[in-house]
């Protein structure tokens, strides 16, 4: 079994930061990346951040030049540096890791105020 544990999301002003980390636990042995999606209300699931087993890093684009994803490998956790939030990135952010197969965590909301 995998566990994740996110932790981080709270209520921020419009151009405010929040930082997320994800903590994976169990039976890792191959990680092959891990990242971040978010899901707004009324909204599918999206993906933020993802960074391979390579490093190479995909964001999507409206996050580009705001967010910074980043992992320690010796901890098997993840970050999600979040800076110049604003209202639209309102969403409930949920860790992803790909071993063979998807984990999920349990979803941290982050609320920006405009």
């Amino acid at each position: 079994q995998v566990q994740l544990v996110e932790s981080g999301g709270g209520l921020v002003q419009a151009g405010g930061s929040l930082r997320l980390s994800c903590a994976a636990s169990g039976r890792i042995f191959s990680i092959s990346a891990m990242g971040w999606y978010r899901q707004a209300p009324g909204k599918e699931r999206e993906l933020v951040a993802l960074i391979d087993s390579g490093g190479s890093i995909n964001y999507k684009d409206s996050v580009k030049g705001r967010f910074t994803i980043s992992r320690d490998n010796a901890k098997n956790t993840v970050y999600l540096q979040m800076n110049s939030l604003k209202p639209e990135d309102t969403a409930v952010y949920y860790c992803n890791m790909v071993q063979i197969r998807n984990y999920w965590g349990q979803g941290t909301q982050v609320t920006v105020s405009s």
